[in-house]
């Protein structure tokens, strides 16, 4: 079977990133510096405003594909192996989510925590530790979305060649609408 890998026009893929097997990067993705995406017995699914940063590493095991859920930020040093993030999520640098996970929308993973084979976590879960517990809950959309934005700005700047995306006064304006229009929503 040969490679199918799917990027949408509008998803931003560093030329650092490494891509190999069944995967596909929906509207406004990104995928950073130094990720792979290693897909060789399963898909892998980036889907919309999601982003996939810095060293984050995405492997699959036979009948365990990966799901990134829409607007969610896989941040520097994750593992996601054979598991489903669902839209909105947060994972903190350096955790490892391993097969079988499924990660409920809306929730935060911590830093260096460890999810475990099988664990359900419901919508809207704060996870932290090694191995992983649930210690609280609480809606985290917004918080995540906003987090999914300044990477999506982040990427049509990076597109450009602009490498400070996050400064000045046209950063605080766009800031400031992108806060209003998205209060708005998730009110």
């Amino acid at each position: 079977m040969t490679s199918r890998i799917d990027i949408h026009p509008t998803a931003f893929v560093h030329p650092s990133a490494q891509i190999y097997g069944h995967v596909s990067i929906g509207p406004r993705a990104s995928v950073w510096c130094n990720a792979v995406i290693r897909a060789e017995c399963a898909h892998v699914e980036i889907h919309e405003g999601a982003n996939v940063q810095d060293f984050v590493m995405i492997h699959t095991d036979p009948g365990k594909p990966v799901v990134v859920g829409p607007y969610t930020s896989v941040t520097h040093h994750v593992t996601l192996h054979g598991c489903r993030i669902e839209d909105h999520c947060l994972i903190g640098i350096n955790a490892t989510v391993y097969n079988g996970v499924v990660l409920g929308a809306g929730s935060a993973v911590g830093q260096h925590a460890y999810l475990k084979d099988d664990m359900d976590v419901p919508p809207g879960s704060v996870v932290v530790g090694t191995p992983a517990k649930i210690i609280d809950t609480r809606d985290n959309r917004l918080r995540h979305r906003i987090n999914a934005e300044f990477y999506m700005r982040n990427a049509e700047c990076y597109r450009a060649g602009h490498h400070r995306a996050w400064d000045g006064p046209e950063f605080e304006a766009w800031f400031a609408a992108t806060m209003q229009r998205l209060q708005g929503e998730y009110a």
